[in-house]
């Protein structure tokens, strides 16, 4: 068998209807109301990855950057890299 990526029946992601189905079967199976209780709940005790969810989702992951000059762990200039020819 040939391993070298590319296209592949089943990858990538699924179409929104597989998705909706999931969230239907979910909803019917899960209130809502006691997970979002049950958050508060983590987050007033101040469970790390509760308040992490919360935030991620209420305001968005922050911005992630990258710093180009760092040589911190490793010997790589990113800008020659970058401009490499």
């Amino acid at each position: 068998m040939d391993n070298r990526g590319g296209k592949r029946e089943g990858a990538g992601r699924k179409p929104r209807v597989e998705e909706e189905k999931l969230i239907e079967m979910l909803d019917k199976h899960i209130d809502k109301d006691l997970v979002l209780a049950e958050l508060k709940k983590q987050i007033f005790a101040g469970k790390e990855k509760a308040m992490q969810l919360y935030f991620n989702y209420r305001f968005g992951k922050p911005k992630e950057t990258i710093d180009l000059n760092s040589s911190e762990g490793f010997n790589l200039n990113f800008k020659e890299l970058i401009n490499f020819k």
